[in-house]
């Protein structure tokens, strides 16, 4: 019996052996290892513990993700620490493998940028498009010489500021055009319109109200009431609105028959004034005459019953050359009024109180500043 339980015996220790053999081994590495092993085997330790405290304990994550921080070290750690495939449990070396070839193709991705010409700031940017914006038909050369001249420090050449233009594959033909707002612009000076509109009295008679009135500042020229318009009568009108050989060089109008009479056309003729008709049916063609008639409704008649051709004509004159010319501002004169003052109003506090002086009894107020 002994000798068949000593066989037993030795397959036992030696199964013991074997099972405690790799910790006794870890602890003899242990025990000559160095401290700079040590510190960097529980560095990468305590990385992966606080990961994984970080996102799967806080329940942010069903299991830890690697951030670009733990990824950096871990790339660092197989660089300077020769057993660091020992203490990696989250993801395997060639993950971390796979890290380090990521960071040296992006490193040198960085270092091997091609290194053309410099960049353009987004000031000098916004500028280019602002001064084509400003000046279509200057071409990129001419662009450049204008930044040149204005001492800017980082001016591109004029293959770069081609770059930046929206039309510059456009034929010469498109780009030189100019549009409808560049040219009434330039000519509105040289441009009147007139205009009738009715207005009904007290007794139920219908007034006829012609406007004229001036594109470059919105001027109302003049303004006359009749309760018979004729030709005649336009051209003593025309007369009154002219004075000093004060005249337009183009005069809008629709196609009424009074407008387009012998009487007017010669009239304008002689005066040096060209009539220009609109199309038929179409008022916006004279757009700045048709406002001019809803602004003294909207802001006079609106609130008056005219009793005869005298009262209507005495309230309209009041209005336009008391309120409308020299105290309204208007959006498309840049919210000035259309007769601007000769001198501009100082800046003044605002705590110093306004005189106001009523116009068309009370109905409205121009404001000074006490002296």
């Amino acid at each position: 019996m002994y000798a068949m339980a000593r066989p037993f015996g030795i397959i036992a220790a030696m199964s013991i052996v074997s099972e405690l053999w790799p910790l006794v081994w870890q602890c003899l590495r242990q025990f000559f290892r160095s401290r700079r092993a040590l510190v960097l085997e529980n560095l990468g330790l305590r990385s992966q513990l606080a990961l994984f405290e970080q996102q799967v304990i806080a329940g942010k994550r069903p299991k830890p993700q690697p951030t670009p921080v733990f990824r950096r070290l871990w790339v660092w750690l197989s660089k300077n620490w020769s057993d660091w495939r020992s203490a990696l449990m989250i993801v395997k070396p060639e993950t971390v493998i796979r890290w380090h070839r990521l960071a040296f193709r992006w490193y040198w991705r960085q270092q091997s940028k091609p290194r053309g010409r410099p960049t353009i700031s987004p000031a000098t940017i916004s500028t280019i498009k602002r001064v084509h914006r400003e000046n279509p038909l200057w071409s990129p050369e001419r662009i450049h010489d204008q930044l040149v001249s204005l001492n800017l420090t980082d001016v591109p050449a004029p293959n770069s500021i081609a770059k930046y233009l929206p039309d510059t594959r456009t034929p010469p033909s498109e780009k030189q055009r100019q549009s409808w707002r560049t040219f009434l612009a330039n000519h509105r000076q040289d441009i009147w319109a007139m205009d009738f509109f009715t207005m009904p009295t007290l007794m139920f008679q219908a007034l006829y109200v012609l406007v004229i009135i001036r594109h470059d500042r919105r001027v109302i020229q003049h303004v006359a009431v009749t309760a018979h318009p004729t030709a005649e009568w336009v051209v003593q009108q025309l007369r009154e609105a002219m004075p000093y050989d004060e005249h337009p060089r183009y005069l809008l109008h629709d196609n009424d028959s009074i407008f387009t009479s012998q009487a007017v056309t010669r009239f304008l003729e002689s005066a040096g004034v060209k009539g220009t008709r609109i199309a038929y049916h179409s008022p916006w063609q004279n757009g700045i005459c048709e406002r001019a008639h809803g602004s003294p409704r909207r802001e006079l008649l609106d609130h008056l019953v005219p009793l005869n051709e005298r009262h209507l004509l005495r309230m309209l004159t009041a209005y336009v050359h008391q309120y409308y010319n020299v105290a309204r501002t208007h959006q498309g004169v840049d919210r000035q009024a259309p007769v601007p003052p000769k001198q501009p109003p100082a800046p003044a506090d605002l705590t110093v109180p306004l005189n106001a002086a009523p116009i068309l009894g009370g109905l409205y107020h121009t404001y000074r500043r006490a002296a």
